[in-house]
């Protein structure tokens, strides 16, 4: 159980903390954007205070978890995909099987959990980014009041709001670990095999999440 938690431990400051700088980056020009396009939709159809409710809403509910998946799908999943597709072509894994230790519970638990972990951190601090960079669009280049932003905001918000695009991704950060190491055990084939691992990794974990996505949307929406 120790060696778990302190596996875990690494992966989540490995998974979370230094996925955070790519996740924050893709968040805060998704803010400027919807803010931008929104007010663009909106031009005189629909009060420019609904700018709020669209950054919101869309930052929440589909944008903050889907955009953040897809870029840690990349991210992570690649890296857990080549370090243990590495780890089976210089036959650490054999090793580890060798010493009475099972692969799965050493190198998989661990992963899988510190990305369930943290991926809903990574993603509501995105979400919160996202929201924040809406707003400071909307108040410097659509003249538009921090009132009616806000006003805008909160005006169709729910407490599901917050927590669908949580739970949507705890799944995503559990499959994007589950397939990587997946991808990883299955190597075959020395430095080509862990290539072709690392892009199927990322492929299949995109695909997943644009999956999962939908699954939710189905059932909770």
């Amino acid at each position: 159980m120790r060696v778990w938690t302190g596996l875990t431990v690494v992966q989540m400051r490995r998974v979370g903390v230094n996925s955070l700088p790519i996740a924050l980056f893709i968040a805060a020009f998704t803010g400027v954007v919807l803010a931008l396009q929104a007010s663009y939709t909106f031009t005189g159809a629909v009060p420019l205070y609904f700018v709020g409710t669209l950054v919101g809403k869309t930052m929440m509910l589909e944008l903050g978890p889907v955009l953040t998946g897809l870029a840690l799908a990349g991210r992570v999943g690649a890296n857990i995909a080549a370090e243990i597709g590495t780890m089976r072509v210089t036959e650490q894994v054999d090793a580890l099987e060798t010493l009475a230790y099972d692969p799965h519970s050493y190198l998989v638990v661990p992963r899988v959990l510190a990305s369930a972990m943290m991926f809903p951190i990574v993603v509501a601090l995105s979400v919160a980014l996202g929201v924040v960079t809406g707003w400071l669009t909307s108040i410097n280049l659509l003249d538009l009041s921090t009132f009616e932003f806000f006003k805008g905001l909160k005006l169709f918000y729910q407490f599901k709001d917050i927590w669908y695009g949580l739970v949507k991704s705890v799944s995503f950060g559990a499959v994007i670990a589950l397939i990587g190491c997946r991808q990883g055990l299955s190597v075959r084939g020395g430095a080509e095999g862990v290539g072709r691992a690392t892009t199927q990794a990322v492929v299949y974990s995109a695909a997943m999440i644009l999956v999962l996505d939908a699954v939710w949307a189905v059932l909770l929406l």
